[in-house]
């Protein structure tokens, strides 16, 4: 068979694995602080044994992710919280402690504040949180939490805790398939006291969906094309055992 197909084939499949990362992107774009999924591929040449270029195939380059800032919704929640500039919040799943820019905060059924995935947010100190009964939170621009319990003087306002805020370099993260970040090599990044949040405020996902939309159209003709080519060496393969056959 002509490894005009084999190379095609490979384009389309690319072509296919780009298109779920991008679907998947405009899948997420009311989620607060989603950070953009990218999906790259570049060609290579194809080099017979003796080094000449026969064809160009396509690989996948590293896929990496978009740490653009999302824009800022008020929301008036007092749970609401957004990070400004750079900066994570720390939380804690099944597999050690994660990083997520989503801010939209609650307090489950056992006064924990929790993410909307239901995952403890983490203090300073890497605890999780206990939210005062029926309590009313505020938060400061360091992440300071203070509640005020229901039927309590305003003059028994508590510090609870200190949300962990950090910011370690984009290059050390790495996306999870929860959507999460975590450090590369593992362990826990260490609290950065510049991190400010504002409370009130979420993050919007930072995915443009006009040009998601734009990638999802330009995928689909990319991937007729690696089709017809398919389709034309097909032909010219039947072609061909027809002009044989009829030879013999």
């Amino acid at each position: 068979m002509d490894r005009l197909i084999y190379t095609a084939m490979n384009g389309a499949q690319r072509i296919l694995e780009q298109q779920s990362a991008i679907t998947n992107n405009l899948a997420n774009v009311n989620t607060s602080g989603f950070r953009e999924q990218l999906a790259i591929y570049r060609s290579v040449p194809v080099e017979s044994p003796d080094t000449r270029t026969t064809r160009v195939a396509t690989v996948a380059a590293t896929p990496g992710s978009s740490f653009e800032a999302g824009a800022m919704a008020e929301t008036g929640h007092a749970l609401d919280v957004a990070i400004r500039g750079e900066g994570w919040f720390a939380v804690r799943t099944s597999q050690g402690e994660a990083y997520t820019r989503a801010g939209d905060l609650a307090v489950n059924a056992d006064n924990l504040l929790v993410t909307q995935a239901g995952l403890p947010v983490l203090s300073l100190d890497g605890a999780e949180i206990q939210i005062p009964n029926q309590g009313t939170v505020t938060f400061s621009s360091d992440g300071q939490i203070t509640a005020l319990g229901a039927g309590d003087n305003p003059r028994d306002i508590q510090v609870v805790a200190q949300l962990k805020l950090v910011n370690p370099p984009t290059g050390d993260l790495r996306r999870g398939d929860d959507g999460l970040f975590r450090l590369a090599q593992g362990g826990a990044a260490q609290a950065d006291p510049s991190v400010s949040m504002v409370s009130g405020f979420i993050e919007k996902s930072n995915v443009n969906p006009a040009e998601a939309m734009v990638g999802m159209i330009a995928n689909a003709r990319r991937f007729e094309m690696q089709m017809k080519v398919i389709q034309d060496a097909n032909t010219n393969e039947e072609r061909a055992n027809s002009i044989l056959s009829f030879n013999s």
